[in-house]
């Protein structure tokens, strides 16, 4: 997926501060404050939710689909004749690479129908792992059409409509039922007898793994991607 740098600023303290947050690219850029961030059920709060909830690495997994955007791209490309197209996906350094294999996909295309399947299929594969290579993460061969997670669908589908209301429906009520199953699971153990070490572990482990999740939702708003905040921004990462 093309890189995307997101900023936030906050300033005073949790409940009573504001930031400032842009997500990049023109996607989102404005204010927000404690109640868009976890308490709010529109946009702004279900897009920085859905950075911690664990789809992240799944958009990865979308560029190697036969339905995914870097597919889609090629295949538009071949039949325009436009490389240009495809070049988004790939960094700088690869270009020289996908306008030759590009070159000899249009020119093997001629032979007929069955050599035009090869040779498009053979050039959906260069692309996508030069796509992957880029972004750092390893390439198993393309994926079938149709395994594409449901946030990442919702994604594209606000892309071609305009319209973000429905990634932020399917965001916030994820977000919510997370919240409440966490908080439900530490709260059946709050009260353990002391002298059962057992219980009180068990209760420590839970309590662990909610004030981690509830860490990711507020973390989310630093960063584009969980897995960029090390590289965009050491030291968001807490632990206990």
């Amino acid at each position: 997926m093309p890189t995307r740098k997101a900023h936030a600023r906050w300033d005073g303290s949790l409940k009573e501060g504001k930031g400032q947050v842009d997500f990049g690219n023109g996607l989102f850029k404005g204010p927000y404050s404690f109640a868009s961030r976890f308490l709010g059920t529109g946009v702004m709060a279900a897009m920085l939710a859905a950075l911690a909830l664990g789809w992240a690495e799944s958009a990865c997994a979308h560029c190697d689909t036969l339905d995914g955007p870097v597919v889609g791209a090629a295949r538009k490309a071949l039949d325009t004749g436009n490389v240009n197209l495809v070049l988004i996906w790939v960094q700088q350094r690869d270009e020289a690479e996908i306008r030759n294999h590009f070159q000899k996909t249009l020119a093997v295309r001629k032979a007929g129908a069955q050599a035009r399947e090869l040779a498009d299929m053979y050039f959906f594969e260069t692309l996508v792992r030069l796509h992957r290579a880029g972004e750092g993460a390893g390439y198993t061969g393309l994926k079938p059409a149709g395994q594409i997670a449901p946030p990442i669908a919702a994604a594209d589908r606000s892309l071609e409509t305009g319209k973000p209301e429905g990634v932020a429906k399917l965001i916030a009520e994820r977000m919510e039922q997370g919240l409440h199953r966490h908080f439900k699971d530490m709260m059946s153990k709050q009260k353990y007898n002391p002298d059962d070490v057992a219980a009180g572990r068990a209760f420590a482990s839970s309590y662990v793994e909610y004030t981690h999740y509830v860490e990711r939702l507020y973390d989310a708003g630093e960063t584009l991607a969980p897995g960029r905040v090390e590289k965009e921004a050491p030291g968001l990462s807490h632990s206990h």
